[in-house]
């Protein structure tokens, strides 16, 4: 990482530090674009007005959805017996600084597809506890691969935003639900998981990306003199992150209540119940949002067993969702402008006149990728792009679920280089975005004509619409 890849990754990120900021004033700045390219069109201003505020809190049942995915994720990932499995896994990684760094990076990837919430808290404890027991193994490395879930795989898994938009009714507006349905082709405009994520052509694409990323990040870890450790960083790594902390003892019977796990354990044996109930009579494709946070919710509950761990878990995971909770009505709000004017047909149009049915799904990885280094939320950018995204797909006669898994696989490679959501990682890990966008930024080159590869190649094995 001494070499000239390196250097630019440092320019990078030092004209990403300074000049990017943050990413709601690219919501703020997309709307008053959006608006204005309505007026280019020919859109009367009072229509694009109305379109904005209607569209406005139609989207906050999802925001409230997503916000649960950080804190489930959040929640599961701090209990006690996930951290003795941390422990485990660190106290058996293959030895020597190469087998950390990839272990970390396997573990990243393989628990971002299940939730990628889980997946940053998970990972960095991780990273932390490897670098406790691995001697000379670079710490930077270390951290970079904690993120690399969100920069692979994540939107390919059960947390995937634009997969689970699709597969849940409530999730898009009705405007561009419509858009999907395209006049019956496809039935209430609904794309379930069978037809996104469980495709086998996705599994492939999650499989050999954590083969190819695995292998990138353990030939790049330094080594001996140029591996920098955390002392050599100037940090102190404190104590085990040990998330068995002890609170303390009740003293009153409504502390001892908080501190029982009776009411814990009957509302699990109350939501496994309906989950089993539900998924029996839908089956697996029957997935949403909503059934996802239940499940995670309960396992956090089951794993915390009392009140008074579950609620302190969550209090410890709600400032991470501040970003959400305050950009995602201002996409929707956006995507409202879009969906309901006639911008949605003209972009849509412009998607068609560059591409072919062949290259579409590069396209879209493409433009997913690019714009997701300005707008770094899958779910808030879905709303803005799905519009004109499956209209063209409509009209060139494209899978429509492939679409949706060539945006994800696009959508994951902007994190690698906008180090928005490496937030929680960095923060818990006490490092800076500098530190670990080298790494990071050597992964998005591997993987970005990777996916166009792979995208283009897996979907002609695809028929029209479903």
């Amino acid at each position: 990482m001494s070499g000239g890849l390196a250097r630019v990754a440092e320019r990078f990120t030092a004209f990403a530090e300074r000049w990017l900021p943050d990413a709601f004033v690219f919501a703020l700045g997309a709307t008053v674009l959006v608006f204005a390219a309505g007026l280019a069109v020919g859109e009367p201003a009072l229509k694009l007005v109305e379109a904005w505020g209607n569209g406005f809190p139609e989207l906050l049942a999802f925001t409230m959805q997503m916000a649960l995915v950080i804190v489930t994720g959040y929640v599961v990932a701090s209990s006690r017996p996930v951290y003795r499995a941390i422990g485990f896994i660190a106290d058996h990684a293959p030895h020597g600084p190469r087998g950390a760094v990839a272990t970390v990076a396997l573990f990243a990837m393989v628990s971002s597809w299940f939730n990628w919430g889980f997946s940053l808290i998970f990972s960095a404890v991780l990273a932390k506890e490897l670098a406790r027991r691995t001697r000379g193994v670079d710490y930077r490395a270390l951290a970079a691969a904690a993120f690399l879930g969100l920069g692979s795989v994540w939107a390919q898994g059960l947390s995937g935003s634009a997969a689970l938009q699709m597969a849940t009714a409530s999730a898009l507006p009705k405007a561009v639900r419509d858009i999907v349905a395209h006049d019956g082709v496809i039935a209430d405009g609904i794309v379930r998981f069978d037809h996104t994520i469980f495709l086998w052509q996705s599994f492939v694409a999650v499989a050999i990306e954590i083969v190819v990323v695995t292998a990138v990040m353990a030939l790049a870890a330094p080594r001996g003199a140029r591996a920098r450790d955390a002392a050599a960083l100037g940090i102190d790594l404190g104590p085990p992150l040990d998330a068995a902390d002890e609170l303390p003892a009740p003293r009153t019977p409504g502390e001892r209540l908080e501190h029982s796990p009776a009411l814990t354990l009957a509302i699990v044996a109350l939501g496994g119940t309906y989950l089993f109930l539900s998924l029996r009579r839908t089956g697996i494709t029957g997935l949403t949002v909503n059934t996802i946070n239940l499940a995670m919710l309960l396992v956090g509950f089951a794993l915390h067993r009392t009140p008074a761990r579950i609620m302190k878990a969550v209090r410890d995971a709600t400032p991470a969702t501040w970003g959400v909770l305050l950009q995602f009505p201002f996409y929707r709000a956006i995507s409202g402008m879009i969906a309901t004017t006639s911008l949605n047909a003209k972009i849509a149009h412009l998607f068609v006149g560059v591409s072919t049915k062949l290259t579409f799904p590069a396209l879209v990885a493409a433009y997913s990728a690019v714009l997701g280094v300005f707008v770094p939320s899958g779910g808030g950018k879905w709303i803005i792009e799905a519009p004109y995204v499956i209209r063209a797909a409509h009209e060139l006669g494209v899978h429509i679920g492939w679409t949706v898994s060539c945006y994800d696989l696009g959508e994951a490679i902007a994190n690698l280089v906008q180090p928005f959501w490496m937030l929680p990682v960095l923060a818990l890990l006490g490092l800076r975005a500098r530190d670990v966008m080298g790494f990071t930024f050597l992964v998005a080159l591997v993987l970005f004509p990777l996916v166009v590869v792979l995208v283009t190649a897996l979907g002609t094995t695809l028929p029209y619409p479903l």
